[in-house]
Order: C-alpha cells, then sequence, then structure tokens
C-alpha cells in the first residue's frame, strides 16, 4: 500500500478556486494511476477526476469536467486537483487513491480496492 496524504482543503466562496495536493510516501507514485473522489454528508461516495501513471490520459466526472484538472509530479510524488468555478454542491471530503491498474477500471475503484488511500480533506464551498 502506498501512503496518501490529502492537503489544501478549506473554505471558499462560490465562484472561487482551491488546490488540493496529494503527497505519496512509501513507494513512487510512477506505477500508479491516480484519483479524486469525493463524500458528502448524507451521500454516497463519488469518483471525481483520475490521471494516468504518467499523466497522458484524465478522465472527469460530468460534474465537474471544464472545472476542475488533474494534474501529477512525478518527480514530487504528488498528485494535485485544481478546483475552480466552485459550487456549493462542491462541498465534500476529498480523496485521493492510487490504482494499479489503468483508468478504464478507476471509477468503482473503492478503498478496499485501491493500492492506497488518504484520510481527506475537507471543501466547504458557501454560496
Amino acid at each position: 500500500q502506498v501512503q496518501l496524504v490529502e492537503s489544501g482543503g478549506g473554505l471558499a466562496q462560490a465562484g472561487g478556486s482551491l488546490r488540493l495536493s496529494c503527497a505519496a510516501s512509501g513507494r513512487t507514485l510512477t506505477n500508479y494511476a491516480m484519483a479524486w473522489f469525493r463524500q458528502a454528508p448524507g451521500k454516497e461516495r463519488e469518483f471525481v477526476a483520475a490521471i494516468s501513471w504518467n499523466g497522458g490520459a484524465t478522465d472527469y466526472a460530468d460534474s465537474v469536467k471544464g472545472r476542475f484538472t488533474i494534474s501529477r509530479d512525478n518527480a514530487k510524488n504528488t498528485v494535485y486537483l485544481q478546483m475552480s468555478s466552485l459550487k456549493p454542491e462542491d462541498t465534500a471530503v476529498y480523496y485521493c487513491a492510487a490504482h494499479n491498474r489503468g483508468l478504464l477500471t478507476i471509477r468503482p475503484m473503492t478503498p478496499r480496492s485501491s493500492a492506497g488511500w488518504g484520510q481527506g480533506t475537507q471543501v466547504t464551498v458557501s454560496s
């Protein structure tokens, strides 16, 4: 398992921006596709975005497409989620996760099936 730690969450106003970071330790992230998931209170966890091991391919949930950008810096062993044009419905705990297969199988990933799952960072968007 790769150890993942998210940071960068906080309070933002609607229309604002935040950048989340996910730092890995223990193993190099070049072995993994990476994803962000989120879970709002009382709601099921949902897929947000994913990126292939070399950054050559990305995938986004329809709800964030055009507003969020996932990227990675393998030299820094870190994955990012740039969130812009934030909406109150983006309020959730955001988790990063490592996946040891390709993007086609990343959306249904769970903490149990992952190669690593972070502890989460809270994002709150006020209207």
